[in-house]
Order: C-alpha cells, then structure tokens, then sequence
C-alpha cells in the first residue's frame, strides 16, 4: 500500500510578490506524490485565498477516492479534514501511539517537501515565476511531467540526494470514518 502525501501549491513555488489592487493572488493547489518523489496528481489552478480543503472537496481526486477507485492514502495536514483515505495528524496527540503516529505522520509528509525541493533544484524557474496565474499553471504542471521523466530515469539532481523508502503494507479496516481509519493504524503500527 503506497502512501501519498497532499501539500499545498501556494506561494512556496510561485512568485509572492505584493500584487496591485484588483488583481488575482497567484495560484495555489496541491501536489501529490509518492515515496519515489513521483508526483501523481497536481492541481495548480486555485487562486491563492482558497482553502486547502475546498480544493481537496470539489477535486476530481477527492471523488473518485471516495469512490474507491485507488489503493492507498493520502497524508495531508491539519488543513484537510482527516477522512477514511485522507489521514491528518492528530490535533492534540496522546503520549504512546498517537504520539508515534503524528511523528511518522510529518516524517512521511516531508517527502512531499524534498520532493517539492527536487523539483524547484531541476527547475530554478519555479522559484520565481514572473507571468500570469494562468501561464505559471501551465508551467507548473510541464515540469512537473518533466521531473516525473528525469526521476524514472534516475537522473537526480546532483545537490540532491534520496533514499529509498521502505514499503510496509497497512491493511484498512471497511471503516468509513476517517478519525476510525486513523485510530486503527495508530493502534495496529505505533504501540510502544
């Protein structure tokens, strides 16, 4: 069972600078991606003000994990709601497993941030986009293909290295509460 991890696209791969009155923020999403660094889902078209959990709810993705149509979890932050195939850190853990589990749980999710760093490395420009909102989307997600490209064929970036995960199955429980789901793994896989 594969884990992905869910963070926002905001200002950390676009330009932020103060914007004249009247115009649109830059755009914000989210990206998704394995332990491999292999992004498989990014959402780049969201203006800036709109929350982390409105662009999870009204996604193609969000729909069809509740559909059931992947295997697997997504880890997001405190910003989406914590579903049956969305897990979010506990808000204020107990000592022992739910502990245990917010560490995995941020030790995990930094994947995301060094893949976001791998990509930003492969590609200086994403550092400081100076185009339309609409231009940096279409940016965003060409390099995102592009680094998915460079990181099948093992072209890593020099600056930048990366170990492999290890893969560990988690069996979910037919549980449709995602607090449930949360609290089953925890029991199962973080007991001291």
């Amino acid at each position: 069972m594969a884990f992905h991890t869910s963070r926002p696209l905001n200002s950390s791969l676009l330009d932020t600078r103060p914007k004249p009155e009247g115009t649109r923020r830059d755009p914000t999403g989210r990206i998704i991606c394995d332990a491999a660094h292999i992004i498989s889902n990014v959402e780049a078209k969201w203006p800036g003000s709109v929350h982390d959990a409105r662009i999870y709810r009204e996604s193609n993705l969000s729909n069809r994990l509740q559909r059931g149509e992947f295997d697997g979890l997504l880890l997001g932050d405190r910003g989406y709601p914590c579903q049956p195939r969305l897990l979010t850190p506990y808000p204020d853990p107990e000592p022992g497993p739910q502990q245990n589990f917010n560490r995995a749980h941020c030790r995990t999710r930094a994947r995301v941030e060094m893949t976001i760093g791998l990509l930003k490395a492969r590609f200086q420009c994403l550092r400081h986009l100076r185009v339309t909102p609409e231009r940096a989307c279409d940016i965003i997600v060409a390099c995102v293909v592009l680094h998915n490209i460079a990181t099948i064929r093992g072209e890593q970036h020099p600056a930048l290295q990366i170990d492999d995960a290890d893969e560990d199955p988690i069996h979910l429980p037919a549980i449709q509460d995602g607090r449930a789901v949360r609290d089953t793994i925890c029991n199962n896989h973080f007991t001291v």
